[in-house]
């Protein structure tokens, strides 16, 4: 590439990492926090407004799956590809807050999924594109931690929007929400206008041909990407589950809007560290054991909630936050980032990606059904037994590279 490389922070990172704060913490998990107030004005059972949440992650497996094919007659259009999402996408938000019953709320929530999704795989490659290999975990984290400041935000506002007496906050709330989303696109745009001139890809694109036809090969191979894979896909069964029905079992509980406003901001809190921790440390470390060890301390977070003790379950929220939330997504891209070739590395995190929607569409269904017929806490709860087994293909994930790596010792 014709591109000298940045460091892990630079203004594309930066501005990356707010669009984060719309594609993750707004767009998708905002969903969760608002459910009382949209259950209060539109009505409806959770398990019916859990459904609304598969929507949103059928239209982002839908996206995902339909980004490869356009990666590979698109090879020069990203950029404008990516523009058109994240611009989609804030129109996606504001208009959702104009809706009045479930089929229209249902389809901007589809909308939403799939410009996300779209977003999140582009934005990610364009901006780890220009990063140093050794700190691309780094800026992976640094983007990632966008989602964090998402959560942060809506819950310091989260007496204002699920509390009775303000009916329509979670409305204005999307709305404000899809005004900074486009303005984020705006300023990514135009930091990332100068480095895309810059660029000379000829050579890549040959390249880019005849690596994509081993793609899946390489990416279902049990020695290759196949237990990341796995892992990545009971990741977003299990965490969807507890983001969307935290907040309900919180308030179902007696708790008030302004402590369960806290705690969801103290997970986007603690999530500001996730990305740099998480970052550095698969940085240093890039090995599935790695990610393993996010993902169990995450499963034990989530078992805060059996307690019935109100501080316990803030501190395993606070741990979620902390270890288990961005770095699940980030440590995978950078693995992926770092072990698939560089030409197919889009198309590699759209597959992933795909999976991790899969469990994000299951996830919700399941947890509606459990919550419905073993009641809310049991069904936060589940999500560990999917969190922990995300934590166990992690594990065999590192086991195969361990053991690859010895091999190419013995070879050389």
């Amino acid at each position: 590439m014709g591109l000298g490389y940045k460091s892990a922070f630079n203004w594309i990172t930066l501005w990356a990492s707010l669009l984060f704060a719309l594609i993750l913490g707004f767009s998708r998990l905002s969903y969760g926090l608002f459910l009382p107030g949209i259950q209060t004005e539109i009505g409806g059972s959770y398990g019916q407004l859990g459904m609304l949440g598969t929507v949103n992650f059928i239209g982002y497996l839908v996206g995902t799956l339909c980004l490869p094919p356009l990666i590979s007659r698109l090879q020069h259009r990203k950029n404008v590809i990516n523009r058109i999402s994240c611009l989609l996408l804030g129109v996606g938000m504001i208009g959702s807050a104009f809706s009045d019953h479930f089929i229209q709320l249902g389809l901007w929530r589809f909308m939403i999924g799939f410009f996300s999704a779209l977003a999140t795989v582009l934005v990610l490659s364009i901006a780890t594109d220009v990063v140093q290999p050794t700190e691309r975990g780094m800026a992976s984290g640094l983007i990632w931690l966008g989602g964090s400041v998402g959560i942060l935000v809506t819950g310091l506002f989260a007496p204002y929007i699920i509390e009775p007496a303000h009916l329509e906050g979670w409305r204005y709330a999307w709305k404000l929400m899809g005004v900074f989303g486009i303005l984020a696109t705006l300023g990514f745009e135009l930091v990332t206008r100068k480095e895309r001139w810059e660029r000379t890809i000829s050579t890549q694109l040959e390249s880019n041909l005849l690596e994509q036809v081993n793609v899946y090969r390489l990416l279902f191979s049990p020695n290759k990407f196949l237990f990341l894979l796995g892992s990545y896909f009971f990741f977003g069964w299990g965490y969807i589950i507890y983001f969307t029905f935290l907040v309900p079992y919180l308030v179902n509980k007696g708790i008030t809007s302004m402590y369960a406003g806290l705690i969801w901001s103290g997970i986007g809190f603690a999530g500001l560290f996730n990305g740099w921790i998480g970052g550095r440390a698969i940085d240093r470390w890039p090995s599935g054991y790695t990610l393993a060890l996010g993902l169990a301390l995450g499963t034990i977070g989530v078992l805060g909630v059996t307690t019935n003790h109100i501080l316990l379950t803030s501190l395993g929220a606070v741990m979620i936050g902390l270890v288990s939330f961005i770095t699940p997504p980030l440590m995978t891209t950078a693995l992926l980032r770092r072990y698939a070739p560089h030409s197919a590395y889009a198309v590699c995190l759209s597959v992933a990606t795909a999976f991790f929607a899969a469990g994000q569409i299951i996830g919700p269904i399941v947890g509606g059904w459990v919550v419905e017929r073993y009641g809310m806490k049991f069904g936060v709860t589940s999500s560990s037994i999917f969190m922990a087994l995300s934590a166990m293909l992690a594990c065999l994930y590192g086991q195969r590279q361990r053991v690859l790596e010895n091999f190419k010792k013995i070879i050389l």
